[in-house]
């Protein structure tokens, strides 16, 4: 039978248990009040159904009052549901102390008022609303019980009471029904005190036992700063780290092993991290205890500020935690990516000043070169003989002036790229200067039968740039449309005032770009076809240099094309130049052609 027994209530406490509200399952104190409260309130409800019929029996046909009263005893089951339902316990909790005050005050009003044997429950409406865990909460109940004693004293001092009803049972009877209700109200408030500290005392060493696990076991070190910045906890990763004991960073043992030229920063943190409330984080170096002179290592502290509730005094205790963590290794790989970005960086530097300063040497020979095949090829000094003598100097001319053409922009490339291009700012008309180039590039145009046309837009204003550097740009983009477009087609350049600004725009209707080409061109040595049988000649360099030279300016180039519709290409050049003539920015292409 006491099996029974005890599995009947373990079920029934366990149903209660799951009326609980969904939103503090997850907290076991918050759960284990909304437990004792609706199984409280809920078993009070179905008592008073079972007097109920004793009442009958003992009494017979209830008056009016005692109808009332036996109805109000049921709106404790009503409060429990509301708490299952919404979960909201303080105000759970104040509908019960309205609803018990209530209850005791009508029942005294009918009794005697101010001696009547049921006004010393009033201290029960205080001491149940304990339960919720709020003080506002208390005291609302206390002035709820406090307002219900008023109320009785003041009708009974006016004379407002009616004579007190005889009482259905004897008075003898009646004492021992209160006293034992009573008691029974005591016990089980008693038990579901008990029950809420019990849980809450088991939540409180589970979660100390978890997070003690968590330091213990952490390969950080996890440390509790009070006000002064002075460690009051330290977690036993302190030997890992520092090679020390926790118990000896306690205090300043922390401050004391951190470098000299490294504690502003660390005291500044920590008290950043109290003042201001928000989460900081400081590097520095510690001095690391361990066989042989001591050395320093570089760590990384996180904190964030905490605050203890329930500290001595009532007051809470401000302070800050912290996590903090090796970083050496870390500090060697940033160490090392630093020299490797340097080396690359003088690598570089040394290369583009090695190319521009070869700009003598590299053209000098090819200038001979062209010269002296351009005299072959008139024959200034006599007939060479052979026919095919004539096509081998125009051939040693030809190659000779695209190689000066490549090593141009070569060198050109290097200048930009080493901040030795340097810009000549002019005011010149843009229209002249267009026209000018169009008519330079006329010839290439005819000999691949490709109609040239130009489009310049009235009421230019001037612009103040490089005029040499902007015949180059043009003449490049205008070289390159010639080149790509097939016998027949036609090549459009244009200028026109864009937003402060002057826009040169070169279109054909050759074989165009396709889409995953159109982010590589502008990097140096890099083609749409970087294949080493492609249709194409040249390095790569030409619209690199344009980019270049329209970035010294303050502008910017575009390219639009589609493969087999052609492309254009835009230069934008501010009318208002600010700091030209610095270096731009060029990323490095991922791979050069072949």
């Amino acid at each position: 039978m006491r099996v029974i027994a005890s599995e009947s209530m373990r079920g029934l406490w366990a149903y209660f248990g799951s009326l609980v509200h969904d939103s503090v399952r997850c907290d076991p104190v918050a759960a284990a009040r909304q437990q004792a409260f609706i199984a409280s309130h809920i078993l009070a409800g179905v008592l008073a159904l079972c007097v109920f019929p004793i009442y009958l029996a003992l009494v017979g046909r209830p008056s009016l009052a005692g109808t009332l009263a036996f109805l109000w005893f049921l709106m404790p089951i009503g409060i429990g549901a509301f708490v299952s339902r919404t979960g909201r316990l303080a105000e759970a909790h104040l509908l019960s102390a309205a609803s018990f005050t209530g209850l005791i005050t009508f029942g005294a009003w009918f009794t005697g008022g101010i001696h009547s044997f049921l006004l010393p429950w009033m201290v029960v409406v205080p001491a149940e609303a304990a339960l919720s865990g709020e003080r506002k909460t208390v005291a609302w109940a206390s002035c709820l019980a406090a307002a219900g004693v008023a109320a009785l004293g003041l009708a009974q001092g006016l004379g407002y009471l009616p004579i007190a009803t005889a009482l259905p049972l004897p008075s003898l009877l009646l004492a021992v029904l209160v006293v034992v209700a009573a008691v029974g109200y005591a016990a089980g408030l008693s038990l579901s005190i008990q029950f809420v500290h019990g849980c809450a005392e088991d939540a409180a060493l589970h979660g100390e036992a978890r997070y003690r696990l968590l330091a213990d076991n952490a390969t950080d070190l996890i440390t509790r700063h009070d006000e002064n910045g002075r460690v009051i906890y330290a977690s036993p990763a302190a030997q890992q780290l520092l090679g020390e004991r926790p118990g000896s960073l306690l205090g300043n043992g922390l401050f004391d092993r951190v470098h000299v030229g490294d504690r502003p920063a660390y005291l500044t943190a920590l008290s950043r991290c109290q003042a201001y409330h928000e989460a900081m984080s400081v590097e520095f170096r510690a001095r690391r205890s361990g066989a042989g002179e001591p050395r320093y290592t570089w760590l990384e502290l996180r904190c964030t500020p905490a605050h203890d509730e329930h500290a001595s005094g009532g007051q809470g205790r401000r302070g800050v935690v912290a996590v903090t963590r090796d970083i050496s290794q870390h500090k060697l790989v940033e160490a090392e990516l630093a020299r490797s970005r340097d080396a690359a960086e003088n690598e570089s530097c040394a290369k583009s000043q090695f190319l521009a300063n070869m700009s003598h040497e590299l053209r000098t020979p090819l200038n001979a070169v062209i010269g002296f095949s351009e005299i072959l090829n008139r024959e200034l000094f006599g007939k060479l003989g052979e026919e095919r003598y004539r096509d081998y100097a125009r051939l040693i001319h030809e190659s000779g002036e695209h190689l000066l053409n490549v090593v141009n922009d070569v060198l050109d490339m290097s200048r930009i790229e080493a901040g030795k291009f340097k810009i000549v700012k002019e005011p010149f008309e843009v229209g002249p200067l267009l026209t000018l180039c169009s008519e330079i590039m006329s010839p290439a145009a005819e000999k691949r039968s490709l109609t040239l046309s130009i489009d310049v837009a009235p009421g230019l204003p001037e612009l103040l740039a490089d005029k040499r550097a902007c015949k180059q740009m043009l003449l490049n983009i205008l070289s390159n449309a010639i080149k790509f477009s097939d016998p027949g087609g036609s090549v459009r350049a244009s200028v026109r005032a864009v937003r402060g600004a002057v826009e040169f725009s070169v279109a054909d209707d050759g074989i165009g770009i396709s889409e995953m080409d159109l982010p590589k061109l502008g990097n140096p040595f890099v083609q749409a076809d970087s294949s080493y049988d492609r249709n194409y000649e040249g390095a790569g360099l030409g619209l690199s240099v344009v980019k270049g030279l329209a970035q010294l300016h303050g502008g910017t180039m575009s390219i639009e094309s589609k493969l087999g519709g052609g492309t254009t290409v835009t230069i934008r050049l501010p009318l208002d130049v600010h700091g030209i003539g610095q270096p731009p920015q060029i990323r490095r292409p991922e791979a050069t052609a072949a």
